[in-house]
């Protein structure tokens, strides 16, 4: 609303490319976001939304950056567990465990400290502090039978970190509570399940294909007197390269 019409119409259509292709298309949705930073970057959302698409294509110190910037204007710190997972992104996982202890996160919301206490396990991992990062998971959000937006990830970060740890059977648990919650196939959870069961997903029509290729060779070899033409009509008919 700060911007002039014509001016805030641009930003906007930029800022609605980079909600749509941030999560298809991370690279394209950057590109546009910097069009917006352009036009317009004394304004906090086009900074926010900046920080976002930087972030989705591994542009670490850019993001932090950019939130930085956001949170200076508006003085909100709904920002904070993403900055955190910034310095894990560059390397920095003590800086992220020491945001984690700081007075802001007392200020997040329920969603924003499940957050954050997401990236405080990870930096726990990437200091090689698995049985750290399975302690900072367990918490009243772990152990609630209630479904949030957030529940699917909290519950198989916590099965993943078990597993890394060594603890299947646990592990096998977490994964099938993850994906009870998680409705909107947000995880994969299913996938690891089925892998830790032993399950494996073999493509039919590539099965087919091979039971029908085998045949037409084996005849053609027993026949040693199967005619040229014949032979390379019925090779041609199978296509093996065909994927479901």
């Amino acid at each position: 609303m700060s911007l002039p019409k014509t001016l805030a119409e641009d930003v906007a259509r930029n800022l609605v490319m980079v909600a749509r292709l941030i999560d298809e298309d991370p690279e394209q949705a950057y590109a546009y976001s910097r069009i917006a930073l352009r036009l317009a970057s004394r304004v906090a959302a086009v900074r926010e939304a900046a920080g976002f698409a930087a972030y989705s294509s591994q542009r670490y110190a850019e993001a932090l950056a950019e939130f930085r910037a956001s949170r200076r204007m508006t003085g909100s710190v709904e920002l904070w567990p993403v900055m955190a997972d910034c310095e894990r992104g560059l390397g920095r996982p003590e800086r992220a465990m020491a945001m984690a202890g700081e007075p802001e996160v007392q200020k997040l919301d329920k969603a924003g400290q499940v957050e954050m206490r997401l990236v405080a396990a990870g930096a726990r991992r990437d200091m090689g502090q698995l049985d750290a990062a399975i302690v900072t998971l367990q918490s009243p959000e772990l152990a609630s039978n209630a479904i949030h937006p957030w529940t699917p990830r909290l519950r198989y970060a916590y099965a993943d970190v078990l597993l890394e740890a060594g603890r299947e059977d646990e592990a096998r648990e977490w994964f099938g509570k993850a994906m009870e919650a998680d409705k909107d196939g947000a995880t994969d959870a299913s996938d690891r399940l089925a892998e830790l069961d032993g399950v494996e997903f073999v493509d039919a029509l590539d099965d087919d294909d091979d039971h029908g290729d085998a045949p037409l060779d084996a005849d053609a070899d027993a026949d040693g007197d199967a005619a040229d033409g014949d032979a390379e009509t019925g090779d041609g008919g199978v296509d093996g390269s065909t994927k479901a």
